[in-house]
This record gives C-alpha cells, sequence and structure tokens, in this order.
C-alpha cells in the first residue's frame, strides 16, 4: 500500500493539522500549569490533585461522552470541543494575569485553576471519541490503516513537542504568555477545522435511551475479540509497565545522572515511539496484526525488565528507546483494529471504553509503579511490572488463539474499490 495514501486527501491532512495543534496545546498546558501551581504551592501534593481533578471527569463522563458522540454530527461536536478548550485557555491566560496573581489569594487562585482543569477533563472526555469517529468519515476504509498511522505519529510527535516548548516558552516569555501561546495554537485548530466540511450521522438510532444505548456499546467490546484483546493488551502493558512514573528515581538514585540525564531519559520512549510510527507507514501493519500486537507488548515486557536491571545509563536509554519503539508499533496496531472492526455507528462508544481502558491504567499504572516500589525497591518494581506484562502476553496468546491468528488484510480487501 501507498505509505502516503492518507495524506492524498486535502481533508486528511486538515484533520491532522487541527490534532497536532490540539495535541500540542494540550500538552504544553498541562506543563505550565504544573509550573503554575507548584510555584503558588510548593508542594508536590498539588500536581498530583492537578492529574485527578483531569482524570476524574475524563473517566467518569467518557461512556456518557461515547453516547454523545454517536448522536451528533461529528466535525461540529469537535468544534464545540475546541471552542470550550480555547474559553478554559482564555480563563487560565486570565489567571495567570500578574496583577491577578499579586491580588488574589493565593488558596482562591489555586481552586480556580483546579476547576478550569477539571472542566478540561470533561472536556477531554468528548474529544477523543469525537476525532477516533471523525477519521472514519474523512477517509475511505481501505485506508484505515495508513490513516491510523499518521494519526498517531502526529498525537506521539504533538505530545512530544507540546511539554519541551513549555520548558523553554517559561523560561523565555514566563507563564503568562506561555498560556497565551496554548490560546493561539487552539485557535488555530478552530480555524483549521472550518475547513473540513460537515459529515453524515451513520447512526440509524438517533435519540436511543442512554442507557440503551451504553448497553450496546459494552457488549459490543466484550463481545469481540479482536477488540477485547486489543484494549486489554496494551492497559497490562501501561499498568504493569509504568516505569516513567519512577524515571526521576532512576536518574537520581541508581544511574546517579542528574537532571540532563533525566531528560534524556524521559525522552527515549518518545523518540522510539515516534519514529516507529513513521516506518511503519511504509510498511502494511495490519497483516497478522494480532501476532504483530502481541509481539510488541512482550518485547515491551522485557525492556522494562532490562531496563530495571540496568545500572548503565544508556544501557537504559537503549532499553527505553526500544520500549517506546514496540509501544509505537502497539499503538498503530491496536488503533487499526479499532478502526477495522468497529461499525461507524458505534465508534464514539467503542472510543469512549477505549479512553477508559488507556486513562484509567496510566493513572493506575504510576499508582502500581509508586506502590510496588515502595514494597519492593525501586529496579524490583519494574522489573515486576515487565514479567507480569511479558506473563500476561503468554497468557492471551495460548488462551486466545483466535486473537493470535487475527489478521486484518480481508478487512482492507472487503472495502477496496
Amino acid at each position: 500500500m501507498d505509505p502516503y495514501a492518507a495524506l492524498r486527501f486535502k481533508e486528511f491532512n486538515i484533520f491532522l493539522l487541527v490534532r497536532f495543534a490540539m495535541v500540542f496545546a494540550w500538552s504544553m498546558q498541562f506543563i505550565v500549569i504544573e509550573w503554575q501551581v507548584y510555584t503558588l504551592t510548593k508542594d508536590p501534593l498539588s500536581l498530583g490533585i492537578i492529574g485527578l481533578m483531569e482524570v476524574i471527569p475524563a473517566v467518569s463522563m467518557a461512556l456518557f461522552a461515547g453516547h454523545i458522540v454517536d448522536q451528533k454530527e461529528k466535525r461540529g461536536l469537535l468544534f464545540k470541543c475546541i471552542l470550550g478548550f480555547s474559553v478554559i485557555s482564555l480563563g487560565l491566560f486570565y489567571t495567570s494575569l500578574p496583577s491577578v496573581v499579586a491580588t488574589m489569594e493565593t488558596k482562591s487562585l489555586l481552586y480556580t485553576i483546579y476547576a478550569l482543569v477539571f472542566l478540561g477533563g470533561i472536556v477531554r472526555s468528548f474529544i477523543g471519541p469525537t476525532i477516533f469517529s471523525l477519521i472514519a468519515l474523512i477517509v475511505p476504509k481501505k485506508i484505515y490503516p495508513n490513516a491510523a498511522t499518521w494519526s498517531s505519529t502526529t498525537w506521539q510527535m504533538a505530545s512530544v513537542l507540546g511539554p519541551a516548548l513549555a520548558g523553554f516558552s517559561i523560561s523565555y516569555i514566563g507563564v503568562h504568555w506561555s498560556m497565551c501561546l496554548i490560546f493561539v495554537f487552539s485557535i488555530i485548530a478552530l480555524i483549521a477545522l472550518l475547513f473540513i466540511k460537515r459529515k453524515p450521522i451513520l447512526n440509524p438510532k438517533i435519540g436511543e435511551p442512554v442507557m440503551d444505548s451504553l448497553s450496546e456499546g459494552l457488549k459490543f467490546v466484550f463481545s469481540n475479540k479482536a477488540i477485547l484483546g486489543a484494549l486489554t493488551l496494551d492497559m497490562i502493558a501501561v499498568l504493569f509497565g509504568g516505569a516513567v512514573a519512577l524515571l526521576s528515581v532512576f536518574a537520581q538514585d541508581i544511574l546517579n545522572v542528574g537532571a540532563e540525564g533525566f531528560g534524556i531519559l524521559r525522552a527515549a520512549p518518545a523518540v522510539g515511539a515516534a519514529l516507529m510510527m513513521l516506518s511503519s507507514a511504509h510498511f502494511p501493519i495490519y497483516k497478522n496484526a494480532g501476532k504483530k500486537l502481541l509481539f510488541a507488548v512482550f518485547g515491551f515486557g522485557l525492556c522494562m525488565i532490562v531496563f530495571g536491571l540496568s545500572t548503565y545509563f544508556w544501557l537504559s536509554v537503549g532499553a527505553l528507546f526500544l520500549s517506546g519503539a514496540l509501544d509505537g508499533i502497539s499503538m498503530v496496531v491496536r488503533q487499526t483494529i479499532l478502526q477495522l472492526k468497529t461499525p461507524d455507528h458505534m465508534r464514539g462508544r467503542v472510543a469512549s471504553v477505549n479512553s477508559i481502558f488507556v486513562g484509567s491504567s496510566n493513572e493506575l499504572g504510576a499508582f502500581e509503579s509508586g506502590v510496588t516500589a515502595k514494597l519492593m525497591g525501586t529496579s524490583t518494581a519494574v522489573v515486576f511490572g515487565g514479567i507480569m506484562t511479558v506473563v500476561t502476553v503468554g497468557i492471551t496468546g495460548l488462551a486466545f488463539p483466535k486473537f493470535r491468528k487475527l489478521d486484518l488484510q480481508k478487512d482492507v480487501e472487503d472495502h477496496e474499490e
């Protein structure tokens, strides 16, 4: 298949610009907020509360958001989501005004920021399912694997570059104008989205009761072995492979490389993932998809074991880089399975279940890493997580032979014109 097939569709290129601008702004905003809040409080617990304020509404609202997405026109809904994000960005820009910071009580200012982050979590619960559903309305089904690769690559690059620019912008222009820059990126996404035409609503059950709709979505996910297997493997890898949450401990106490080494360790998996996603555009990822996903998650677990045992800096960097590359394969394969195996009228609900699996496991993974590090020691905790990932892949491969044999070649061919 043409590695640039999806990029030959004008609307898909505009979609990538919208996605890049949004993910870039969102990831940059999170870093700037963390800096501002810690500057105000000097309390590490306040940083944990920021994550909590976003995750609680994002996960608890996810299923309802999926129902709404399946009932509404996708481009219009995404426009409202980005508009909501822009208003929140404007609010954060206001709270960072030097005059506001100087005159407003610290506690009141902090609560205002938390409230805006909470509202952002609600918006986030709608954006994921809406974007997932919109891709399917922009490119033909035979292009889904290629589109999923470029979409995932765009997300990865934006999520790496956003925090990087946040650090520089805080240093050179300060928190206030960094917030302004975030607002500008959200407006760019908003304007670009206007160049994508409104899309038809493919759900034949418009007006279906919420509980019936949610029940149907959950039943579909848990009865479809391909989708359930993909979501489960990803959740397990994130849950038990949460070494990233402990990187500061490795940098300071185990590898003794300081802040500069910490930056390299933090960047290694992201660079590996981005490079692998770009490479995968040139190779058919849909052939033997089940085996590729099992291999990728198995290899990810082995990388975590090597990283946990390593006391050599560059070996640790290499293990993290390779873990990122394998995670990149896993992400592309998972997105391809979801795109090809999900009926058009259920995309919002399936994507919302996916966001619960991935979103909750990210937070739980960090928590699991912290608890096991406290109980077993940092290195042992990471090795334990890697072993659990490898064992889970082995059990999944043996218990679900159909998933092991999953091949999406026919799914693509069935929809070729």
